[in-house]
């Protein structure tokens, strides 16, 4: 068998750079220790790693206290922080119909406390469908008097679109709503400023673009959002110990009990590794090959009879995302012979976002995902080209 080739980075990024096993080795050798808790220099220097992440994180995205990053697992716990703390019965929230159910369910869950929900429609290249009424006049249409918020993914872990966010931001900020994003699809990859593009909290993971290992992710948000957010978990911060209240400041108020700090030693390092590479080479690197994939697949199948692309035809607004359908055959057969016969690592399924496939029109069937990294080549590209056109019989 031919080497692997590992095309699931929406799923989560690998191979790492080697500096992040190697910084999360390092910690768990020569350090160790809690942070808030010991009185020794081991403690201290964890300290100031937590803390030049929390700016790393701040340049990355564009907000000016490091006091508002707000570390979580993962982005689906920072996303339930986020909602279930700020929304309150009687609340309407508006959502894009592309969102992963790490929005989606805890929205539905809150529907049982009285919190409801709209979608905005979109179309089926996963884009908000505004028509001709422009943006303003679209979400305007959909505000009522007890609307609070927006929430919206910044691009579709489905078939790869960017969403306006900018556009959604400053129609939030003229509207007196919060701009809540998921930047779980761009956060590495693509630029994001929350001062300029009016974002009220920006939830991120560490293991996809910003190259970190699984089991680190967080949040951040301004201070005057934070002062409306129930924390969802409470417990011990290594501050205030003489009280059994919660600290009403940031970040321990949303940071209780004992923290991933082997996985943020390894975002620390991911993140370092990134501003060394360039944001901006490493999205024109997977743009191009996800060009290379899109102009190769028309070429094998003008007309979509055997493989179907899904979303968008260029690299116009989108990430290194790219879904296919086959007509003619079975998904999981394909994506298991992709693996078994040609090495090629993907994702098939519904990709935890039914909403997204409704409005694609891939429900309930699904999509086979190839996600393309920073480590991928035109060969790979290639290869896995080469590999559907055999399997669904292309001559």
């Amino acid at each position: 068998m031919k080497a692997k080739i590992y095309l699931d980075n929406a799923s989560t990024t690998f191979p790492k750079p080697q500096c992040v096993p190697d910084a999360v080795y390092r910690y768990m050798t020569r350090i160790g220790s809690n942070i808030n808790r010991g009185c020794y220099e081991d403690a201290y220097s964890a300290e100031e790693m937590v803390y030049d992440t929390r700016r790393q994180l701040c340049d990355l995205f564009g907000f000016s206290d490091c006091k508002n990053v707000i570390f979580t697992k993962n982005i689906t716990e920072s996303l339930n922080v986020i909602i279930k703390g700020f929304f309150k019965t009687g609340d309407h929230v508006l959502v894009s119909s592309m969102e992963h159910n790490a929005v989606m369910r805890p929205l539905v869950q809150l529907e049982q406390a009285g919190v409801s929900f709209t979608r905005l429609p979109c179309t089926k290249e996963g884009c908000l469908d505004v028509g001709q009424e422009g943006i303003d006049t679209f979400l305007e249409s959909y505000i009522r008097p007890e609307t609070r918020a927006i929430i919206m993914t910044h691009a579709s872990n489905v078939c790869g679109t960017l969403l306006p966010i900018r556009e959604v931001g400053n129609f939030c900020s003229r509207h007196g709503l919060r701009f809540i994003v998921d930047a779980a699809q761009t956060a590495g990859t693509c630029p994001v400023h929350m001062e300029e593009m009016h974002i009220d909290a920006l939830a991120f993971t560490g293991h996809k673009g910003l190259l970190g290992p699984q089991g680190i992710g967080g949040f951040i948000v301004r201070d005057d959002m934070a002062q409306e957010m129930n924390p969802l978990l409470s417990g011990g911060t290594g501050s205030l110990s003489h009280t059994e209240n919660i600290p009403d400041f940031l970040p321990d108020r949303f940071e209780p009990g004992t923290m991933n700090l082997p996985g943020i030693a390894g975002l620390h390092a991911g993140l370092a590794w990134i501003e060394a590479a360039s944001m901006e080479k490493i999205r024109a690197h997977e743009l191009k090959l996800t060009e290379q994939f899109i102009h190769g697949i028309l070429d094998i199948d003008p007309d979509g009879e055997y493989i179907r692309l899904v979303g968008k035809k260029d690299i116009q607004d989108r990430t290194g995302v790219v879904s296919i359908q086959t007509p003619c055959h079975e998904l999981s057969d394909i994506a298991f012979s992709l693996d078994d016969t040609y090495g090629i690592m993907t994702r098939v399924g519904l990709h935890c976002a039914p909403s997204a496939h409704k409005t694609l029109g891939t429900y309930p069937t699904g999509t086979i995902r190839f996600s393309f990294g920073w480590h991928n080549t035109e060969e790979d590209t290639a290869r896995a080209l080469t590999a559907l056109k055999e399997l669904t019989k292309q001559n």
